[in-house]
């Protein structure tokens, strides 16, 4: 990825946190859900990134997000959720199931992204998937491929679609946070462009809502 180095952005997200958070303002800094999604992450607060590979600001994101997840707090539980909004999206969600059944996505989440916008290939093509599947070392081509049509990832995809209409994700990315409040770099934008320092910043403060309703 040619972009700030995970390390770098970390860095700056923490000196961007090291004083005192300042308040975030619904409607505003995020946008509080009419309807609270229950969260899957049971005794822990629930984060989700709603994204895509096909989304050039996820792209641009990721690295930010990454160097979050890098510090965030034991009690706060992070997962990707591929958005899925009609059928054309979902060759897209079916590779990051395909890679999180095998075990693969820290390894190829950013690859994918790589492959996508900076080499300029359509992996929703399973043409061009397979053919890129196949020069990857370290993914087993034959069992990316029976990942990629099993019922399980389907099953998947299934339920992040419902997950993408229940929390009425109208853009990528979008962050979520405990099921009840949407953030990301739209909600955060300072002379034309994202502020990601920000965005760590608003996540952190809602987790902070969440856990004093709470009591923990």
């Amino acid at each position: 990825m040619k972009r700030i180095p995970a390390l770098l952005m970390s860095a700056v997200l923490v000196f961007a946190g090291g004083s005192a958070l300042a308040k975030v303002e619904p409607d505003k800094d995020y946008k509080p859900l009419a309807q609270a999604q229950a969260p899957e992450a049971a005794g822990k607060v629930e984060v989700l990134e709603f994204f895509q590979y096909g989304c050039g600001h996820c792209f641009d994101f990721e690295p930010a997000m990454k160097a979050w997840k890098a510090k965030k707090p034991k009690d706060v539980e992070f997962r990707y959720v591929p958005t899925v909004w009609d059928e054309s999206r979902i060759p897209q969600a079916k590779i990051y199931y395909a890679l999180e059944a095998l075990g693969l996505v820290d390894q190829f989440h950013e690859k994918v992204y790589d492959a996508v916008h900076e080499k300029h290939l359509k992996l929703w093509d399973r043409e061009i998937l397979n053919k890129w599947v196949a020069q990857q070392p370290g993914i087993d081509a034959k069992k990316f491929a029976e990942a990629y049509d099993s019922f399980g990832v389907n099953n998947k995809v299934q339920r992040a679609m419902q997950m993408t209409k229940a929390y009425r994700i109208t853009g990528t990315p979008t962050v979520a946070v405990a099921g009840k409040y949407l953030t990301g770099p739209s909600f955060a934008v300072e002379g034309g462009k994202p502020d990601y320092a920000r965005v760590h910043q608003i996540i952190d403060e809602l987790i902070g809502m969440e856990k004093k309703k709470s009591g923990k």
